[in-house]
């Protein structure tokens, strides 16, 4: 089975900044802690990622304290003239 191709409609973010701020640690503290590099981290903590290895996604979760969902979330973002984008606005499609 050939892996889904990610759509331009669907973005992943990831909240690590949020998580960092609320439990008074820096970049640098997780780094340490997860035995990731402060490079790797700040490429995922600034949405630049491409990918990341599970083994990397619990070790970040599990010095934070927190679940998959709360570090990284789904946003849908309609094409711009689409019946999605035209709902949010109030606007009618032609």
């Amino acid at each position: 089975m050939a892996p889904a191709q990610p759509s331009e409609e669907q973005l992943i973010h990831c909240r690590l900044d949020r998580l960092l701020e609320q439990r008074n640690m820096t970049l640098t503290d997780l780094s340490r802690a997860v035995g990731v590099t402060l490079a790797n981290l700040s490429v995922l903590k600034n949405d630049r990622a491409k990918a990341i290895r599970f083994s990397t996604l619990a070790a970040i979760c599990e010095v934070l304290k927190c679940e998959v969902g709360e570090l990284l979330v789904v946003d849908a973002v309609a094409p711009p003239g689409s019946t999605m984008d035209a709902t949010a606005t109030g606007k009618a499609r032609d």
